[in-house]
């Protein structure tokens, strides 16, 4: 077995074949399935990240991903649903391409908002059962309560200064 991830058909691609982009990549699509996201999705978010071209067609990821078309099909249909990737169409050509666009990552951070709400909303009930309990039967709920309760209140203003400060910094 190769020392490298993903075996490289591209020996000019100078991203394709530097090994600590491999590692990154490969270290990336771990994070992101610890998180939920199966790993080959992870890959395939990663190397997007990374390569260039930045666009890269299904055929390109299969094989620089040493994945089956099958599951980079599968893969990016997950990942285009979750609008982490966009799909590129190029005139006179058949494969479309796909692409992390910009400010996708900021959008998908926006979502976290709703689901902090949910969970405080949940955790508020699950307090509102243990009402009659002593403090020290509430203390984890009550934490994890509180956690959640601070975050929908402060992860949109994060938000909102990191944009800006994005902002000026590409002007």
């Amino acid at each position: 077995m190769s020392d490298q991830p993903f075996p490289s058909a591209s020996p000019s691609d100078v991203t394709r074949n530097d090994h600590t982009i491999r590692v990154f990549v490969e270290e990336l699509s771990v994070g992101l399935e610890s998180e939920g996201l199966p790993r080959i999705a992870g890959r395939i978010f990663g190397f997007l990240l990374v390569c260039q071209p930045p666009e890269q067609t299904a055929a390109d990821l299969a094989r620089e991903l040493h994945a089956s078309r099958g599951s980079v099909s599968t893969m990016t249909q997950l990942l285009l649903r979750t609008e982490m990737i966009e799909r590129v169409s190029r005139a006179g050509q058949r494969a479309d391409r796909f692409r992390v666009p910009d400010g996708a990552l900021s959008a998908l951070m926006r979502r976290e908002p709703p689901r902090l709400a949910y969970f405080t909303r949940l955790t508020a009930r699950g307090l509102d059962l243990l009402a009659g309990q002593p403090p020290e039967a509430r203390s984890r709920l009550q934490e994890l309560h509180d956690l959640f309760a601070y975050f929908a209140r402060a992860f949109p203003a994060l938000l909102d200064e990191w944009e800006r400060q994005r902002a000026e910094e590409s002007r």
